[in-house]
């Protein structure tokens, strides 16, 4: 009972069951969006107008379908597939390894019938044969007047590494899944964070208590004046607020400690330091008004307590200028950082007080995915590797010989005739 078990495991067509199921909830998570909050399920997925007619925000939620990498029937998957293929290579693929490394020799005529290529030659000199053999670097063996030989031998190898590299991708990507995390916060320049605001964990995920101060946010521009990069200047601090690392990111370019990956995400203005007529400093509050892709600011400053009358300040960039109009809409001009507006009450423009979004991700897993990836592209080099086989035997004056290659039968049927010239 036991052995057949172990066979049923190791049976290709069970490997593919297995495969096409994990492919299919793949695809199924990537056409729902995963780690989402439940208000964009509920927008996106109502009850009352169901999504290929049965999908709805409750059934995602009840069947896991928002965060369908982490859970347990997924991983239950990849686990039972990553025990289908150390199976296979147990029962099968170790075990064929050992028969190619072993002296298969032919003793009768009749077996070089199942060969892929065979013939038989009169008045033709054995040990001239032997020599060409060795000379394409052939691995012989001998018996009296029966050869057996073969070369690429280590091209029986790959299709081991194939599953000790699937099986390292597999063991990875479940570690990821359990202990990786995602957060996003958006921080003030010149604040100090804690990582809070998670979007998605694993089941045994540990949230590191890891200090980090924003130095500095800026943006650079190009000459159409549009964004070409922005950059946040980002400090680790220890328990006592010493700086331990400091890193500049931006986009595609993630600072890296102990695992913790902060990746350069968003950005947006908060507020405007103004200085009125009295050199009194003030702090005003930005609105967004636009979208992800054109954004705009705005604020309110009024020149009495009523609060009716004053100035509308617009911007739409951190180049260090906002514009000005008055409470009916009527532009009035642009200022500058440090520079002084004088229309009905002075103000000056002091500073533009931009935050920036920071996503904080670990993956304990990558480096095993990164592992088996790089043994996976070195399996597909050896493969390259033909295995072939060669058996001779010599009757009185007739010789038999055959061979056989896993792959490559063309090159191999010209190099066997090669061996056959005199």
């Amino acid at each position: 009972m036991k052995q057949r078990f172990f066979r049923s495991l190791a049976d290709l067509r069970f490997a593919i069951t297995i495969l096409l199921i994990i492919a299919s909830f793949s695809i199924i998570g990537t056409v729902i969006e995963q780690d989402q909050s439940i208000e964009t399920y509920k927008l996106n997925y109502p009850i009352t107008n169901q999504v290929f007619g049965f999908l709805s925000w409750d059934i995602i939620l009840k069947f896991g379908l928002d965060h369908i990498y982490k859970t347990w029937w997924f991983i239950a998957c990849i686990i039972l597939f990553g025990v289908s293929l150390l199976t296979c290579t147990i029962l099968q693929q170790l075990p064929g390894l050992k028969i190619s490394r072993r002296c298969q020799f032919f003793r009768t005529a009749q077996q070089f019938q199942r060969l892929k290529i065979s013939t038989k030659l009169k008045e033709y000199n054995f040990q001239k044969f032997l020599f060409k053999i060795k000379e394409t670097q052939y691995s012989i063996f001998q018996q009296k007047n029966i050869i057996y030989a073969y070369k690429g031998l280590i091209g029986r190898i790959a299709p081991i590494i194939v599953h000790f590299s699937m099986i390292l991708i597999l063991i990875g990507t479940v570690i990821g899944a359990v202990n990786g995390f995602k957060a996003q916060e958006i921080v003030p320049k010149t604040e100090t964070f804690h990582i809070q605001n998670i979007l998605s964990n694993g089941q045994f995920t540990s949230i590191p208590k890891v200090s980090t101060r924003m130095n500095d946010f800026w943006i650079t521009y190009t000459k159409q004046t549009t964004i070409n990069q922005f950059y946040s200047d980002i400090s680790i601090l220890n328990i006592e607020g010493n700086e331990i690392e400091r890193k500049t990111i931006f986009v595609n370019s993630p600072a890296r400690y102990r695992g913790i990956n902060y990746y350069q995400t968003d950005w947006n203005l908060i507020g405007l330091r103004i200085k009125d007529e009295h050199s009194q400093l003030l702090q005003y509050p930005l609105i967004n008004l636009g979208n992800s892709q054109n954004k705009i600011w705005i604020t309110w400053i009024p020149d009495n307590l009523e609060l009716k009358q004053g100035i509308i300040l617009l911007t739409d960039n951190l180049q260090g200028y906002c514009s000005i109009y008055n409470e009916f809409g009527q532009f009035l001009g642009n200022l500058e950082i440090n520079e002084t507006f004088n229309n009905n009450f002075p103000i000056t423009l002091v500073d533009i007080l931009s935050s920036t979004g920071l996503q904080i991700k670990t993956d304990p897993g990558i480096p095993l995915i990164y592992t088996g990836f790089f043994f996976l592209m070195i399996s597909t080099l050896i493969s390259y590797i033909t295995y072939s086989q060669i058996w001779v035997i010599k009757d009185n004056k007739k010789m038999f010989i055959g061979g056989n290659t896993n792959r490559a039968t063309f090159d191999f049927e010209i190099e066997f005739f090669k061996l056959l010239k005199v």
